[in-house]
């Protein structure tokens, strides 16, 4: 049995009493619980419980108020294994994190800034609550986790996501009065995550909570600047400190046209700090919710809504140098014979391509959802997600996403795999030599869920599952 660190024992007794901390300290020892998240644009609930069940033994149950949420009772080791964690069926998360999402409440028609986007969790589910549609920007400060980042959102099959790379100080001079909606999910302390990530007991301190003030408060003010008068920001935290949330709120309200909004959250929680160590904060910090872990049995967070109620000037800046992108629609010249031989060979209606936009990095195709929009692509790392490959002879190779985000739409040049073996030769990128009904590229499903793409000849069909995804193991049963 671990015991917390007297820093973090004596913290949570002043903020919250004695028998807080002791109740903090027992759930720590507990065992961890797993959520998963259900991909509304892939699956079901309902569906997702019954095949979890039924093909891997592991038992789970809707969790009342919260969209998609499911609590693993059973079996929650092999989760991030399965066939239908890697096609992004369901994304792993915790409860408690699913929140703030839910309450930014994006729309397909407005323009969403996910600030500190990786791993991507919150990310892929405000995509998924805009229904794959308009324009998602997911920024990432730190480049080693852009790539996972980008992976996650491919993984969950998003087509209205782009990423980029830099400070929020920056990004503030370029879309200033942008954004409709802002989620400013703040690195923090992680006081509210010790039960999953035990590291946090060995260094935790309230001084290192309160250096990291500094830096959530220049995120929170870039995040002003870059939302429209009359939009709204929603900031959170993993961490239970005063130090880096009500402060850092009571900070902006003195300085920035903002108000803060009333929120009802799905879950047992506590209204914000409005006095702490004898100083009196701003009494609408009392708006703000606290979710405490033992009392959840998942993360302790942070959430506050605000809404910007007049202009803040940004000083405009010269765009710097950026990647040469262009956005083509389906009709320009550049592609729209290639796409239509690709529509005829697979059996995709011309106006399902039509709905998207397409970008051109030397023989790589990505397409993003059409209302997707942005001045600046040039300076994105990724837009959207992988479509093809142009080949030697001019024609788009379907790429394993494409095929994904577009498995409700192809009816020509479908194989069905007939066995567990052929799948797991298909999923480690081998030859799976049984089956060659069609000569050149074909899709792959596996009870009538659309896996990915493969190569078909004389010798059988080659695998032409992504290499990034055959590097974790999957259990095929």
């Amino acid at each position: 049995m671990t015991s917390i660190s007297d820093n973090i024992y004596s913290y949570i007794s002043s903020l919250y009493g004695e028998n807080a901390a002791k109740k903090f300290s027992e759930f720590v020892n507990e065992e961890y619980t797993l959520y998963l998240r259900v991909n509304p644009l892939k699956s079901n609930s309902t569906s997702l419980i019954k095949r979890l069940k039924e093909t891997y033994s592991i038992e789970t149950e809707e969790i009342p108020n919260i969209p998609f949420a499911l609590k693993a009772r059973s079996g929650s080791e092999i989760l991030g294994k399965t066939v239908e964690h890697i096609i992004g069926e369901y994304y792993i998360q915790s409860l408690s994190s699913m929140i703030p999402p839910l309450v930014l409440s994006p729309k397909p028609e407005e323009k969403i800034l996910d600030l500190c986007a990786a791993p991507g969790s919150k990310t892929t589910e405000l995509g998924e609550m805009m229904e794959n549609i308009g324009t998602l920007i997911a920024n990432e400060i730190a480049l080693d986790r852009v790539k996972m980042l980008i992976y996650n959102l491919d993984r969950m099959n998003l087509v209205n996501a782009g990423v980029v790379h830099y400070k929020g100080e920056w990004l503030s001079k370029i879309y200033s009065s942008y954004f409709d909606k802002i989620l400013v999910d703040a690195p923090c302390s992680g006081l509210g995550i010790v039960q999953k990530k035990g590291e946090v007991n060995n260094w935790w301190s309230k001084e290192r909570s309160e250096k990291l003030g500094d830096t959530q408060l220049r995120l929170l003010i870039a995040a002003i600047k870059m939302c429209k008068v009359g939009g709204e920001i929603v900031y959170s935290t993993c961490t239970l400190t005063p130090e880096e949330n009500e402060f850092i709120i009571d900070k902006v309200l003195n300085k920035y046209p903002i108000e803060i909004l009333d929120i009802d959250l799905p879950v047992k929680c506590h209204e914000g700090f409005t006095s702490y160590n004898g100083q009196n904060l701003n009494p609408t910090t009392s708006k703000a919710k606290r979710i405490l872990p033992w009392e959840v049995n998942s993360d302790g967070f942070f959430i506050i809504k605000l809404t910007k109620t007049e202009d803040v000037q940004s000083p405009e800046i010269e765009i710097p140098k950026s990647r040469d992108i262009k956005l083509l629609n389906y009709t320009n010249k550049e592609i729209i014979h290639q796409l239509k031989v690709l529509a005829k060979e697979f059996g995709i209606s011309e106006s399902v391509l039509s709905n998207f936009n397409y970008i051109l990095k030397h023989n790589d195709i990505f397409f993003v959802n059409d209302k997707w929009e942005d001045d600046n692509p040039g300076l994105f790392e990724r837009i959207g997600t992988k479509f093809g490959t142009i080949d030697k002879n001019g024609n788009i190779i379907l790429h394993t996403q494409a095929a994904q985000v577009l498995q409700k739409e192809i009816s020509n040049r479908v194989v069905e795999l007939e066995n567990i073996n052929d799948l797991k030769k298909y999923l480690d990128g081998g030859i799976i030599k049984s089956l060659n009904k069609f000569s050149g590229q074909v899709i792959i499903k596996f009870k009538d869920i659309i896996i990915g793409t493969a190569l078909s000849s004389d010798n059988g069909i080659k695998s032409r599952f992504p290499r990034a995804k055959r590097t974790q193991e999957i259990i095929v049963q």
